[in-house]
């Protein structure tokens, strides 16, 4: 199996992946996960489409992530690894669909509107 690369995001966060069979190593950014996300919460989330499919040990991923605070990093990894998983083998696409690791999450932050402190919050308001 050659190099397989998917993209994923989550709010401004962008996760590029590359998957070849190996022995289960994740790399991000030239560093271990445990070292890159201490919580384990996010090691939990990263690895959700991997233990789904009970393919853990499988593959070495490869991983950059630029952008975004580290839970939308550790969502948009997730969706890349799902993705690149389904590049992998086509027949696992429903079960990451059900589970919901396929659909990117559309919510971002809305702008900041002139003559506003913030997207939707006012100044005060003074009759006199």
């Amino acid at each position: 199996m050659e190099q397989i690369n998917a993209v994923g995001r989550r709010k401004a966060a962008i996760a590029r992946v590359f998957v070849k069979e190996g022995t289960g190593v994740m790399t991000i950014n030239n560093r271990t996960l445990e070292e890159y996300f201490p919580n384990p919460i996010l090691q939990y989330i990263v690895k959700q489409p991997l233990a789904l499919l009970d393919v853990l040990e499988k593959y070495d991923i490869k991983v950059n992530l630029v952008g975004g605070g580290y839970t939308g990093q550790a969502e948009a990894l997730r969706l890349a690894i799902a993705r690149a998983l389904v590049k992998v083998n086509p027949e696992d696409k429903s079960a990451l669909r059900q589970a919901g690791f396929v659909t990117r999450d559309p919510r971002s932050v809305e702008r900041k509107k002139p003559g506003q402190p913030k997207a939707r919050k006012r100044f005060q308001f003074s009759k006199r």
